[in-house]
């Protein structure tokens, strides 16, 4: 193999997976840390890549609008499960919603991954939701990136570090480029201030007129 080639073949490999051991911290730390990371995710039907640009933190027990404040049930299991595994959640009889759990074992405190922007498998995406025109309008919402990215509730309570749903480190995003507002569509604890995203991302989901976004 000549020189170029080896460099190349260097480049192209995949990033590192985050380790457990990055998400057992504070929720709102690995919320904001989020941001910037991919979301890899392999099915039978190919494999898609997305940067995460939106999420919530869901603080635990305490957290009135937290699954966890109901206590542990056949649904919630996986919320309180290790850190850096997957929860996904079924809402509204149509959509999943996928979130990293976060803190130790029996917390029961997460990130909802709100947006994400397509970085690789488009075609993929848009055969997942084929009457959406646009791509900022594929994977701008938790539900919509699920259908976009094949994530459902099979994958729920799998490590995070070994797949099929992996999420690998990506370009940190810098402080001047991320807004924290109130999380959106709860109604307990509205007022919390745990939604983070990346000013100006065509892919984050609308921000209510009625939020401020401050910086963090």
């Amino acid at each position: 193999m000549t020189r170029n080639a080896a460099l190349t073949a260097r480049r192209a490999r995949p990033a590192a997976t985050l380790p457990a051991s990055f998400y057992d911290r504070d929720t709102g730390i690995v919320a904001r840390e989020l941001l910037g990371a991919v979301i890899e995710c392999v099915t039978p039907q190919g494999v898609t890549h997305s940067r995460i640009v939106e999420t919530e933190a869901y603080l635990g027990p305490h957290d009135p609008a937290c699954h966890a404040a109901a206590g542990l049930t056949a649904r919630t299991k996986h919320l309180f499960g290790p850190a850096g595994t997957s929860y996904v959640y079924f809402i509204y009889g149509m959509y999943w919603c996928f979130n990293a759990v976060t803190r130790e074992s029996g917390h029961g405190s997460a990130v909802l991954i709100r947006a994400a922007a397509p970085v690789d498998g488009l075609p993929l995406m848009h055969a997942r939701r084929p009457h959406v025109r646009r791509d900022a309008d594929l994977t701008n919402g938790p539900g919509k990136l699920c259908l976009a990215l094949g994530i459902d509730g099979t994958m729920s309570g799998l490590s995070l570090q070994k797949g099929p749903l992996v999420i690998r480190a990506g370009t940190p995003v810098v402080d001047r480029d991320v807004r924290v507002t109130p999380r959106i569509g709860i109604t307990k604890a509205a007022d919390w201030p745990q939604r983070y995203f990346v000013a100006g991302d065509p892919f984050v989901s609308r921000t209510p007129m009625s939020l401020q976004s401050r910086r963090p």
